[in-house]
Parts: structure tokens; sequence; C-alpha cells
């Protein structure tokens, strides 16, 4: 009588490999949670002056706003962010330059789209320059009212974040154009940098609902 011995195949090593969490992009996670909980006072400050000064005083100070022209400036925010997630995809395959024409978009590596969203986010900002300009010239100060300590204070914070964003982008690029070779670091860094665009975009679509639509 013979007996089978059944033998079990030994599971390779990689199965019980732990994979640690990219230190930098969950340290970035945490800093804009903080940064949300900033927003989110701005916001119960912007809703709370509203309800105390009345929908009377409110409504003079937001006839002042060419919606038009801040939806145009919106849109363009909005689709920097689809850019910087292509510079996003490009990095993700180590492609940091364009392999073909200029005009050939979809072989665009990573600096072709950062530099995209680095132009349509300071479109953003001289636009908000622009509007501020506008209103000062029409009256509305930061010290005029408190719905134009409340509007400047709101949107200027989220204007010095864009700004910060602006200034990531360009120390990416001029990392990515003096190294060698496009490094796994390097796509870390740039993953990273989306991440605070896409939250910096988040946060001003909710603004401009809250501002420029809500009356």
């Amino acid at each position: 009588m013979t007996s089978t011995v059944s033998s079990t195949p030994a599971e390779p090593a990689s199965m019980h490999r732990i994979t640690k969490p990219n230190v930098v992009a969950v340290g970035t996670i945490v800093w804009l949670s903080s940064e949300l909980m900033f927003f989110a006072a701005l916001f119960a400050m912007y809703f709370t002056t509203r309800a105390v000064q009345g929908p009377t005083i409110w409504g003079e100070s937001t006839e002042l706003l060419n919606i038009p022209f801040a939806a145009f400036n919106t849109t363009i925010l909005v689709l920097s962010s689809v850019t910087c997630q292509f510079g996003v995809f490009a990095a993700e395959r180590f492609q940091n330059k364009r392999e073909g024409s200029i005009f050939q978009i979809s072989r665009w590596g990573m600096r072709e789209w950062f530099s995209l969203t680095f132009l349509m986010g300071a479109f953003f900002i001289a636009g908000q320059v622009y509007e501020y300009a506008f209103l000062v010239s029409e009256g509305l100060t930061l010290s005029s009212n408190a719905y134009g300590s409340i509007f400047y204070l709101a949107t200027g914070f989220h204007g010095l974040h864009v700004t910060g964003g602006l200034i990531a982008f360009l120390i990416v690029l001029i990392r990515v154009a003096k190294a060698r070779r496009f490094t796994h670091q390097q796509a870390t860094t740039t993953i990273v940098v989306s991440y605070y665009w896409h939250f910096v975009d988040v946060v001003w679509i909710a603004l401009f609902a809250a501002i420029y639509l809500i009356k």
C-alpha cells in the first residue's frame, strides 16, 4: 500500500512583504487636512458675518461682483487640475518630457503638462488681481465694510495658496530640468504637488459657490 504525500508549494516571499506608505504623501495629506480646517473656519466666518449683516447690506456689496468673469476664471483653474493630472500620468510612466512635436499633445511629458498648468494658474491669479483692482475702484476695500473684509480674507488667502502651488510647480520643473534622469523620488514629488493643486482647486469651487452664487 503506497501513501501519497501531498506537498503544498511554498508561497512566494513577495506575498508576505509589507508595503510601507510613502511618508511624503502621508505627511502632505495630513497637512492638507489641517489646511481644510483653516478654510472651514473662513467659511464659518463668512456665513456668520452674512447672517449678522442682513440681506440688504450683503446684497448691495455682491452687486459689484462680476460673476461671468469670475466663472471664466474659475473654469481656467478647474481645467488646470486636469492638465496637472495628465502631468502626473506622465510622471507615473517616467516620461518627464515630450517624445514628439510640441503640437503632439498626446506625447507630452510631465514638463509640458506642468508648464501649462503653471500658466493657467498664473492666469487665474492675474484675473484675481484684475478683479481686486476693479472692486477697489468701486469702493469695496478691506476696511470698507464687513463684506469687504471677509471677501478679501477668503479669496486672498486662497490666492496665496495658489501662488504657493505655482512656486511648487516651478521648483519641480527646475529640479527635473537639472536632473540627468527622471527618478522615482521626482515622480513622487510630482504626485505630492498634484495633491496640493487639486486641494486648492476644490476649495476654490466651494468659495466660488458661496461668494458668487449664493446671494
